[in-house]
């Protein structure tokens, strides 16, 4: 069998408009306090991937638009819907207060890991995500629902926050998948 690249105009991918209108995935990401521009960027590409239904940018997160940011998210600024907050602990209470489960995915005593976290088919979650060096603030972690880990077994101590959302929206989208 020989395969064969499909072009970019074979793979039926919707436009920003219908995006808008498409079912979203129960999923918010919280990006807390992140310097990287393409981080940022990257973040928006996965969450328009896989139909992440918002993004709140948080303390020093930049904002679009911005041409280092647009350059990794490759448009997808204009399909997911993103929101600045100032203050990510303010906004996580506001959040719990509306039913919304918060997770920070960081290593912490008593975390739990990301394969043997279970979701909940009718909860929103909201996945907080955390600087490049600090990690999320020890504030945010300390009010969360959960704090996820994502098992690493090599010599260094941390993933690269955009791989990070990779892996643990990607986890969350095949389980909440599998049981609706």
């Amino acid at each position: 069998m020989k395969y064969r690249k499909l072009k970019n105009s074979e793979l039926d991918r919707i436009d920003a408009e219908d995006f808008k209108e498409a079912h979203k995935t129960p999923i918010i990401i919280i990006l807390d306090n992140i310097r990287s521009l393409n981080n940022i960027g990257s973040v928006f590409r996965t969450a328009d991937a896989f139909l992440v239904e918002k993004i709140y940018l948080c303390g020093i997160t930049a904002k679009p638009p911005h041409k280092d940011i647009q350059k990794t998210a490759l448009g997808a600024t204009d399909s997911v819907v993103w929101e600045y907050a100032e203050d990510t602990l303010l906004l996580i209470k506001k959040l719990q207060n509306e039913g919304v489960f918060v997770a920070s995915i960081e290593q912490a005593e008593l975390s739990v890991e990301l394969q043997d976290f279970s979701l909940q088919t009718a909860q929103k979650y909201a996945l907080v995500f955390g600087n490049e060096v600090k990690g999320v603030q020890q504030k945010v972690v300390s009010e969360s629902d959960v704090v996820i880990e994502i098992p690493q077994y090599g010599t260094k101590h941390s993933l690269n926050i955009s791989v990070s959302v990779g892996v643990v929206v990607w986890d969350f989208f095949s389980k909440l998948k599998a049981i609706r």
